[in-house]
């Protein structure tokens, strides 16, 4: 099942949300009008069309002026002298091609009826000429252009077209279009910040959505496809995997508040490295609530990866030096290391994770390698101050977001990428295993906003 897919049958909050208020928005104010009307506006106001009849008119200036010289020629000769000049001409050639035909045919005996001078007359050169030109010209000019072709292409290309489909419909179907103005921008600003994008975020995406655009006529669907487009504008950036380093073991923090869904994620991670060849190593540091550690186990035996523990109540820094000395001597290409959760305005609690990451670059400088942040979308707005806190004490260098598929403020991931512009390497979006997928920026966002793909 593709994270489209997914998204589209969990991510439903959001986007039904969504929906209604892009719907509640065009009424108010919008006029109703059909589909075809729309279209043939759209048809209109394309430039190409009138470039194709600025092209015909071209030709025609060019025979006009080829008209011109010959009616000044037309007088030069006059209709007597011609006849003059013509025979004088003839009885030059005849007696050179026809020198047989000459002695039979004598200038008295054209008027007695004989049966070789009247035949032999009409064959001579000027009637040939005329006869030979108008033959061929109008044989090529009925094989090249047919009467029958034109109709029948004509037929064909009008029934299959565009226009030919919208006339030849019974039913017209009507479509609600609101004009673009201030008071529809203040209304797609309020609408999104619903959505927990954020104040900042709504307005640049309004304003993007309203460039080259104001004062036209929008519906419902143009609407999710502009801000579709926006939001996968903003986010791509982000959409960047985990990178993966050549130095063993690496060492993989992960971090976030009570209930964001770190150990599921840490599973799920664990799953999908050793799926691709990696030898994988968690230790459970959460050593303060024996659930943590057990509900790790059950994890690490689905991905089936070892679990590192260390006894209730003991210092998870010690426990994290430990690991990575296990790693390191089995060879591991990954140790994962699992945090107790912590509120961001807990400071003794971040003064604690603040201790794992200095005992972990005394066995290893450049430790951690990567620190995720695992953030719950329910959390809305909330997650751009654990963003901050957390960035401070333990440099964040990507983030997970978990629990899309049950709320109605996924924005708040645009928002996110637009303020802090940290890599987003995957979502989550149920609780199976395989229910953690590598983010795309256009399959979020046409979930996110309902659309069609």
């Amino acid at each position: 099942m593709s994270l489209f897919s997914k998204l589209k049958s969990r991510l439903m909050k959001t986007s039904s949300k969504l929906d209604e208020g892009l719907e509640a928005i065009v009424e108010d104010g919008g006029e109703e009008s059909s589909v075809e009307e729309a279209y043939v506006e759209e048809v209109a106001a394309e430039p190409e069309l009138p470039v194709a009849p600025d092209v015909t008119p071209e030709p025609l200036p060019e025979p006009t002026p080829e008209p011109q010289p010959i009616p000044e020629s037309t007088p030069e000769p006059a209709p007597a002298p011609l006849p003059e000049e013509l025979p004088t001409d003839v009885p030059q050639e005849l007696p050179q091609d026809l020198p047989k035909d000459v002695p039979d045919t004598p200038s008295p005996d054209v008027t007695p009826p004989s049966d070789v001078a009247p035949l032999e007359m009409p064959v001579q050169v000027p009637a040939e000429v005329p006869v030979e030109m108008p033959v061929e010209i109008p044989v090529e000019t009925v094989i090249e252009a047919p009467v029958q072709t034109p109709t029948q292409t004509r037929a064909e290309t009008v029934k299959p077209g565009f226009l030919g489909r919208l006339l030849g419909r019974k039913e017209t179907k009507t479509v609600v279009r609101r004009a673009l103005d201030d008071d529809m921008l203040e209304q797609l600003e309020e609408l999104l910040i619903t959505a927990d994008m954020g104040v900042e975020t709504s307005m640049r995406v309004t304003a993007a959505m309203a460039e080259g655009r104001y004062g036209k006529k929008l519906s419902v669907e143009e609407i999710k496809r502009l801000m579709a487009q926006e939001v996968a504008r903003i986010m791509e950036p982000v959409a960047k995997p985990m990178p993966l380093y050549t130095k063993t073991p690496q060492v993989v923090l992960v971090v976030g508040v009570n209930g964001s869904g770190k150990t599921t994620t840490i599973g799920k991670l664990a799953s999908q490295f050793r799926a691709a060849g990696k030898s994988v190593v968690i230790a459970a540091g959460d050593t303060f609530r024996a659930a943590a550690v057990e509900q790790l186990q059950v994890w690490g035996e689905r991905a089936g990866v070892p679990v590192l523990t260390a006894p209730e109540g003991s210092d998870p820094a010690s426990l994290a030096f430990d690991a990575m000395t296990k790693a390191q001597e089995t060879g591991a290409d990954l140790l994962m290391i699992d945090t107790a959760g912590r509120l961001q305005n807990r400071a003794d609690l971040m003064e604690e994770l603040a201790k794992i990451v200095r005992v972990i670059r005394k066995k290893d400088e450049t430790a951690p390698h990567n620190t995720l942040l695992v953030l719950d979308a329910t959390t809305g707005q909330n997650a751009v101050s654990q963003v901050e806190i957390f960035q401070k004490i333990a440099d964040v260098s990507g983030l997970v977001m978990t629990k899309l598929d049950g709320t109605a403020k996924g924005g708040v991931l645009v928002s996110l990428a637009d303020k802090f512009g940290l890599p987003i390497h995957a979502i989550g979006v149920g609780e199976q295993i395989d229910d953690l997928a590598p983010f795309d920026p256009e399959e979020f966002a046409a979930a996110l906003t309902g659309l069609e793909v």
